[in-house]
């Protein structure tokens, strides 16, 4: 019945078909040969393609974001004694990065890539991004710094809006206090 159903729509309308499943199993299945020549004699007059469903790798996001992000940055109307840091992580399947874009008060641009190996939360790697960012920025004798981050939990618990319910997120949050006082 389903497949009537579903062949009827296919007859009476132009479909491109987007799947994940592994075309494999279904023809190499018994049970499903003959729907299988059945729709093909069906679906032959009609424009249908596979298309295969892609995924974006998070290195290769994070490598995107990095390279564009002196064209989408905002421009902040600030005086020229603020420096302004933009940090993110990323987990990836071997382990984890973080990356940091510094932008100085004359308005060059420094980047750095962190790679961290040992298993971390989300969370933890933005973290991770924002301390060593700090950490780079007093090295490089800044005193006045803008911060630009998009974890929401990490920039709530920074700006004391929101509490540390992890013994970790605690620990992440208080070194980043240390920090901020040099500034």
């Amino acid at each position: 019945m389903a497949t009537q159903k579903l062949l009827h729509y296919f007859t009476d309308h132009e479909v491109a078909v987007v799947t994940s499943y592994p075309l494999g199993d279904i023809v190499h299945n018994r049970d499903v040969a003959g729907w299988i020549s059945k729709w093909a004699l069906k679906l032959m007059g009609h424009n249908i393609r596979y298309i295969p469903h892609t995924a974006i790798k998070p290195q290769a996001l994070m490598d995107f974001v990095t390279k564009w992000t002196e064209v989408q940055l905002p421009t902040l109307d600030v005086t020229h004694k603020y420096w302004t840091m933009y940090f993110d992580g990323s987990i990836m399947a071997p382990g984890s990065g973080a990356r940091m874009v510094l932008v100085s008060p004359d308005g060059s641009r420094l980047r750095y890539a962190i790679r961290l190996h040992f298993l971390a939360s989300n969370n933890a790697v933005e973290y991770e991004a924002l301390i060593n960012g700090l950490r780079i920025t007093i090295e490089l004798g800044a005193t006045r710094l803008y911060i630009r981050g998009d974890s929401e939990l990490v920039v709530d618990q920074v700006k004391k809006e929101s509490s540390c319910k992890s013994p970790l997120m605690a620990a992440y949050c208080l070194d980043v206090r240390k920090l901020e006082d040099k500034f």
